[in-house]
């Protein structure tokens, strides 16, 4: 298992499992009990999303690709 995405943003969580489901990939959260302790206020302990080896560059494009794509704020 590779990580490919780490962050404590739901909404950036949701997207980029979407994202990585839509392009055929699988993901694996981790870390998100440990990452809500204290309602999420320790920035330093974030969720990751992992992915089987084989799929680690294709999902770091599709990544790469989706968060480039969106719209300025």
């Amino acid at each position: 298992m590779i990580e490919v995405f780490r962050t404590n943003d739901p909404v950036q969580l949701s997207f980029a499992e979407n994202v990585l489901r839509e392009a055929g990939i699988e993901p694996i959260t981790l870390d998100g009990e440990t990452a809500g302790v204290y309602g999420g206020a320790l920035p330093f302990i974030k969720r990751r999303i992992m992915v089987i080896d084989e799929d680690a560059h294709l999902a770091r494009t599709a990544l790469e690709t989706a968060f480039k794509e969106l719209p300025d704020g």
